[in-house]
This record gives C-alpha cells, sequence and structure tokens, in this order.
C-alpha cells in the first residue's frame, strides 16, 4: 500500500503516531534531545479520549520552543520552520478530521525536510506519497518515505503494541537527521 493509502486508511492512533514519528525524526532541527517527544509516545497507548495527550502536547511545545535557538541558517533554517509548522498544528484534540490533516501534513512536511537537507533538486512529492516506491530517489528522501510507510504499518497491524517498534523507526531516522544536521552545521560554519 502506499503511503497516501495507508494514511488514508489509518485509525487514530496510527494518524497520531504517524505525525508525532515525523516530528520526532525532525526534532533534531527543533534543538531538542532524544527524550523530547517521548512524552507524547506515552500518550499513544492509551485510547484519544483515555490520555493527556493535549496537556503533554502544551508541555512538549513550550521545551522546544525554548529550543528553538539551536536551529541553523540557510537549508536547515528553512527547515526548521517546517518542524516547527508541524509541531504548531498538532491538534490539541487526538481525534476527528484535524488529526487527519495533521498527520497528513507531517508526512508531507518530513518529506519536504528530508528532500531539503538531502540537496537532491526537484522531486513530485504527492507521486512519491501516492506511488509509495522509493527506487530512484535521493537516499535521505527514499528512507524517510520508508520509514513512515513502516510506522503506519507496525500500528495498524499491531495497534498499541506496535507503538515500540515505530517508536524504534523513529529512533533510526533522528540519528539519520541529526548526523545529517550536524554535518551541514560544520560545513557551513
Amino acid at each position: 500500500m502506499s503511503l497516501e493509502e495507508l494514511i488514508a486508511q489509518a485509525d487514530e492512533r496510527g494518524l497520531a503516531a504517524s505525525g508525532v514519528a515525523c516530528l520526532d525524526r525532525c526534532v533534531p532541527l527543533l534543538g531538542g534531545d532524544d527524550e523530547a517527544l517521548r512524552p507524547l509516545w506515552g500518550t499513544l497507548a492509551e485510547g484519544p479520549d483515555d490520555g493527556d495527550w493535549g496537556e503533554v502536547l502544551r508541555q512538549t511545545r513550550e521545551k522546544l520552543d525554548a529550543a528553538a535557538g539551536e536551529a541553523g541558517d540557510g537549508c536547515a533554517g528553512e527547515a526548521a520552520e517546517l518542524a516547527r509548522g508541524m509541531l504548531a498544528t498538532a491538534p490539541l484534540d487526538r481525534s476527528g478530521t484535524a488529526l487527519r490533516q495533521w498527520a497528513d501534513g507531517c508526512s508531507d512536511g518530513a518529506l519536504r525536510i528530508h528532500l531539503l537537507l538531502d540537496g537532491a533538486g526537484d522531486v513530485d512529492l504527492d507521486a512519491a506519497r501516492r506511488e509509495g516506491c522509493a527506487d530512484g530517489l535521493s537516499p535521505l528522501f527514499a528512507a524517510e518515505l520508508r520509514r513512515q510507510t513502516a510506522v503506519l504499518e507496525l500500528v495498524a497491524a499491531h495497534g498499541a503494541a506496535g507503538l515500540r517498534s515505530a517508536l524504534e523507526v523513529s529512533t533510526e531516522g533522528r540519528r539519520v537527521l541529526r548526523a545529517v544536521v550536524s554535518r551541514r552545521s560544520r560545513r557551513d560554519a
């Protein structure tokens, strides 16, 4: 199934996990540490009405806003703006149309970020999401496309039990992005 189809069919937990995972992989652009989104991940194990999603989201925003000064300039600056937009548009209610729109926007934003940092030029993002094929795409972008698909598949197949594996996929992507951002910072210094 393509990324677009997976998002369209995802339940509320899958949508929230997808959005949080995209944001989690982009945390290095926000100056956040590896544990910045751990509390949000923790709320996903419960149903949308059972958890503290809204309050934890507010706290996460405050923490990352305080760390926002660490984002770089140029391409990394534009990528950081996209990541800040992903965080700012997260709905306080973990259900409904707003959640689906946020997850879809996070998917698009994270792919754009990886494309910017990869410096690979023009890619038809809609076609990549619709077709779900990473063949011939730049390495960083293709890996992000695969990670997004994997997170949605894991949560769809295993529900709350798939969250740990989804977090592991996201953690790997965050480490890769942190290395890319670090390398760009050293190069631009």
